[in-house]
């Protein structure tokens, strides 16, 4: 799948400002994760036809980058993630991040993934 990844200026309004175009656009944000430096923050998130959302966002003149993550679920209990990732690990798989969240309903813990390898990350889901 693809992850939006969209830059924003650490200034007063710039997340809100971003998350009102994506509203007027009538697009559903299905997960996030926001981190920050102190000049500037990336805005990830995984929506439903990304590359027409990035287009979109590029025409309202943001810095948007398209960017391939695994979606895994996981068990929503404890040690379900340290399963998961010991398997990736064992496979040769690195992960350069991560955020997750739980859907109650399912009792499951949905991951998403940012590795290094795209190729070994596919061998490793092959063998799960």
């Amino acid at each position: 799948m693809q992850q939006l990844s969209i830059f924003l200026e650490n200034a007063k309004g710039r997340l809100a400002e971003v998350l009102n175009i994506l509203t007027e656009l009538n697009v559903n944000i299905r997960a996030l994760s926001l981190a920050d430096t102190k000049d500037y923050g990336v805005l990830r998130i995984i929506v439903d036809q990304p590359e027409q959302i990035a287009f979109k966002l590029r025409e309202r003149e943001c810095v948007v980058a398209l960017a391939p993550v695994w979606a895994l679920k996981i068990p929503d209990r404890s040690g379900g993630l340290a399963e998961v990732l010991n398997k990736l690990v064992q496979e040769g798989v690195v992960v350069e991040y991560m955020y997750a969240f739980v859907e109650k309903e399912n009792e499951q813990a949905q991951v998403v993934l940012r590795v290094r390898d795209e190729k070994v990350m596919e061998q490793a889901m092959a063998k799960l």
